[in-house]
This record gives structure tokens, C-alpha cells and sequence, in this order.
């Protein structure tokens, strides 16, 4: 009965496994990836702190992730429950020590120069870049070095850009691009240089921090003071 208790949870545990890894596809990470790190997450192992970074920053991820490391706590508790309680029954020392010298044997056998050279070209067959670009963090990507900075800048009703076009406003000697426009709920991209900017007109900035804060000080500001009156009104209430 404990073997089979051991067994059947097992097979609960790929099927969660499984499941996990599916969802995790479905929003978007590589199948490799998910897979991967759904049991990394399981385990709490703790792998990969690049790869975790895609989970991090998506709430669904997230989310999933929390539900793995917790299940995969409580699993852990009772399978070595399990297998505590079906050693003390069964296992006995010629069992281990037999278990020992198996172990022992393929331990040897790897160590082997014509197996381990066997193991390394086959296992080199299947090495592949770590990462596809989509795949990594935007920090990853575009900070180039400590100056890089990636910012939204919202233009108010003040803003001396009201009107103008961001081709005019990052020109060639400053360091930042406009990477698109939002406006309501539509982001911009194609056409955005030539596109005059209007009040309300959120632009993604990316570039020298010294060049973005230069050059969109008022409008950076300004979102500064709306964020800590914000603030107050959420602590008043």
C-alpha cells in the first residue's frame, strides 16, 4: 500500500507539473522555459535567476508560481512521510547497501574516460543558445551601460511639447530615442516622429538617464507631484 500511495502521488504531482507548464506556455514563455522552470518552482530550487525574471514580471506567471512552490511544499512533506514510514517497514541494511553499490557502479561508469567522452559529444549536440532576444528582460536588451534608462514621460497641459514632433524634440545630439506614443488606448509606433504630440500623450523614452531628465525635467516632475498626491489621498482614506 505505501508503494502504491507513493506512486499514485507521483503521478499527481507530474499531472500538476504538467498542467503548470501548459499555462505557463499559454502566456507565453518558451515551452523549454516553462517546463523548466515549473519545476524549478516545484522543488523550490531556486534555478536560472534570468529565466526566473520572465516569471517575475507577468502576474500570471506569477501567480502559477506561487500555487507551485506552495503544492510543491506540502508534496514534499508527505512523500518523505511516505517513504519514512515504508523504510522503516521494509528497507533494511543489505536493501541499502545494495542501493549503495549500484549507485557506486554507475557513478564509475561515468567517471570513465571512453563513456564520459560518449556523454560529452552527445551532450553537445543538444547545446543551443541560452536565450532568444524576445525572450530576455529589457534591461537585458537595452541597458548598455549604468547611464541607460528606459522611462513613460506623459506630457500635461503645460508642456512645452504640446504640438511639436518627437523627430524635433530628440534630435541627433541628444541621447534618447522615442520609442512610441500611447494616446488613450492606442500605442503608436509607425509614423510616430512625425506625429504631433498632443495633452495627455504618454511617450516611452529610452536612452542616457542624464539626457531623458535634461530634457523632460517639467513633465517628469510633474508626474512626480501627481504620484505623491496620490499618495496622500490614498492615505487620507
Amino acid at each position: 500500500m505505501g508503494v502504491g500511495f507513493i506512486a499514485l502521488y507521483l503521478i499527481l504531482v507530474l499531472l500538476v507539473l504538467e498542467m503548470a507548464a501548459s499555462l505557463l506556455i499559454i502566456t507565453g514563455l518558451d515551452h523549454r522555459i516553462a517546463r523548466f522552470q515549473a519545476l524549478s518552482m516545484l522543488t523550490s530550487t531556486g534555478f536560472t535567476t534570468k529565466e526566473s525574471e520572465l516569471i517575475l514580471r507577468h502576474p500570471v506567471r506569477r501567480k502559477i508560481a506561487m500555487f507551485l512552490i506552495l503544492f510543491g511544499v506540502f508534496s514534499l512533506a508527505v512523500i518523505i512521510s511516505s517513504l519514512s514510514s515504508l523504510m522503516t517497514r521494509s528497507f533494511q541494511v543489505p536493501q541499502l547497501l545494495l542501493v549503495t553499490t549500484l549507485l557506486g557502479l554507475v557513478l564509475l561508469l561515468i567517471k570513465s574516460k571512453r563513456v564520459s567522452r560518449q556523454l560529452k559529444r552527445r551532450l553537445h549536440q543538444h547545446l543551443e543558445k541560452d536565450f532568444e532576444l524576445h525572450e530576455l528582460p529589457v534591461q537585458e536588451i537595452l541597458y548598455i551601460d549604468e547611464e541607460d534608462f528606459i522611462t513613460e514621460v506623459c506630457l500635461h497641459a503645460q508642456s512645452a511639447y504640446i504640438g511639436r514632433k518627437p523627430k524635433d524634440i530628440a534630435g541627433r545630439e541628444d541621447d534618447l530615442l522615442i520609442l512610441y506614443i500611447r494616446r488613450g488606448m492606442a500605442k503608436i509606433r509607425k509614423g510616430c516622429p512625425d506625429l504631433p504630440l498632443n495633452e495627455g500623450d504618454t511617450l516611452l523614452v529610452y536612452g542616457s538617464r542624464k539626457s531623458i531628465e535634461g530634457k523632460f525635467s517639467q513633465e517628469l516632475e510633474r508626474m512626480k507631484e501627481e504620484i505623491e498626491q496620490e499618495e496622500q489621498i490614498i492615505a487620507m482614506k
